[in-house]
């Protein structure tokens, strides 16, 4: 076991797997047709979503996300989803009822599953297929991409034509930097054990008030799931990479049967790896606020003084009006100042751009520390994503040197218009000097990111507002208002 890891004791690890990021969600797609599109009768898919869009199409020329799960179901393959059902009024709340409904209608069974802390939302994004009487060609999915509008976009970010809404400044198509890792091996019945954990819950799944037991009975869904099918043995060895699947639950009554106190892995993950850090932290992150993750990451910059720290974050919030911007702003500026004070010029944020000047949406939740550790998940570096919604994240260590490296570098050459090889790109010493000799090169997509400092007035309302609304703790209360997990 790499000592990156937390302890066997805290969340299982396991070797003998093979990692393959995809970034951008065109990619992530068109290996999903492949995937889901081989599976026969008695075949099994199972997932997790925060929002599905039936229509959303997987290439140009299709299939929708209806058409292919439709057609697995058809063909005899058992389908399970659990769907965020998100709170009254909410847009989730009618197309995951609708995402549902295909699924059913298909001959699978998705719930509606609203178990989640008040005010909090399901925000696992997972999809594990597994093939009866081949378990080698098992295969689980981890990471930012919703099965849903916005996310289809490529390298060239000329954005998903079934747009999102979205800040208008990113235009009627916005452009989406997003990342889902692909995991073959046995870490694969470790992403389908969280699925199970939360299926397998006794708590009802309209249990919060009579509106929502009256949608769950307009949309045909059950208050209790049918037993999930026998277990498979967990599939072979594919390779050598280590693997720790990490999760968020928070502390709520009823609580989680198998987190009663909640599950903050993800966070002492992180803050474990933060710990060990000595050369470069490269994020990037949809959400990157919060004094409790900056506290983390300035302790590795005031005792490392050869530790950089790079974040690449959206140019504005998704929705920038005048009372949801300031909150947003307010505790991506509160980190800022911390990691600004601690590192001063060794860290630093950056927002995307096309050729045109179009600002590119970061969605993707990625970060690689040292060039030896990596993550790829559905977790922001908040206090929300460490502690109050359900979160999970693939941690990825690659015994030959090679994953978290290849990860970052191709990253960078996107960002920066550089090649692959480009010999600069490995030395992490001079990791922020090349960035920052990047921002005006011609193909460069990189953009200084300084946070907007509010005025008294404004962070008056703002910070009851981001600590209640936006970044709340959902640890147990002898947690909060300390940095432990």
């Amino acid at each position: 076991m790499s000592d990156w890891f937390l302890p066997r004791s805290e969340r299982p690890w396991t070797a003998g797997n093979v990692v393959v990021p995809h970034v951008h969600g065109a990619n992530y797609f068109a290996r999903l047709v492949e995937v889901i599109g081989a599976t026969e009768h008695g075949d099994r898919i199972f997932c997790t979503d925060w929002r599905g869009d039936p229509d959303e199409r997987l290439s140009e020329e299709g299939p929708t996300i209806a058409d292919l799960l439709t057609s697995a179901g058809r063909r005899g393959v058992e389908i399970r989803a659990l769907l965020w059902r998100s709170h009254r009024g909410g847009l989730n709340a009618k197309e995951n009822t609708h995402l549902g409904t295909v699924i059913n209608d298909a001959g699978g069974e998705a719930l509606l599953d609203e178990r989640v802390r008040r005010g909090g939302s399901h925000h696992q994004k997972l999809v594990v297929v597994r093939r009866q009487g081949r378990p080698q060609e098992d295969v689980a999915f981890v990471g930012g991409i919703d099965l849903c509008h916005g996310r289809r976009d490529d390298a060239v970010h000329a954005g998903d034509p079934q747009a999102p809404p979205l800040d208008g400044r990113y235009g009627p198509k916005p452009p989406w930097h997003d990342a889902m890792a692909e995991i073959r091996g046995p870490a694969v019945a470790d992403v389908l054990e969280t699925f199970a954990e939360r299926w397998d819950d006794p708590t009802p799944l309209d249990h919060r008030n009579p509106y929502r037991a009256a949608v769950h009975r307009a949309a045909g869904m059950p208050r209790h799931p049918k037993p999930l099918p026998k277990r498979w043995d967990p599939p072979p060895e594919a390779g050598r990479h280590q693997v720790q699947i990490l999760r968020t639950y928070p502390a709520k009554r009823p609580a989680y049967p198998f987190a009663p106190k909640g599950e903050r892995s993800i966070a002492r993950a992180y803050t474990h790896a933060f710990a060990r850090a000595r050369r470069l932290v490269y994020i990037e992150d949809q959400y990157f606020w919060s004094d409790v993750v900056a506290d983390a990451l300035a302790g590795a910059l005031r005792r490392e003084p050869e530790l950089q720290v790079i974040g690449v974050v959206p140019r504005y919030p998704e929705k920038d009006s005048r009372l949801s911007g300031p909150p947003e702003k307010y505790g991506q500026r509160l980190a800022w100042e911390v990691l600004h004070e601690a590192g001063g010029d060794r860290f630093a944020l950056f927002d995307l751009e096309r050729a045109d000047g179009s600002p590119i949406y970061v969605h993707a939740k990625v970060c690689v520390v040292d060039d030896e550790w990596m993550t790829i998940g559905s977790d922001n570096l908040n206090r929300r994503s460490w502690t109050h919604d359900s979160e999970i994240t693939c941690a990825v260590v690659d015994p030959d040197g090679v994953l978290p490296r290849s990860v970052r570098t191709s990253l960078w050459s996107e960002h920066l218009a550089l090649p692959d090889d480009d010999p600069r790109m490995t030395d992490l010493g001079a990791a922020l000097q090349l960035w920052t000799g990047r921002e005006n090169a011609r193909g460069s997509r990189i953009h200084r990111h300084v946070p907007t400092a509010l005025s008294a007035r404004t962070q008056r309302w703002a910070r009851p507002a981001y600590l209640a609304l936006y970044d709340p703790d959902g640890r147990p209360r002898r947690l909060r208002s300390t940095t432990r997990f």
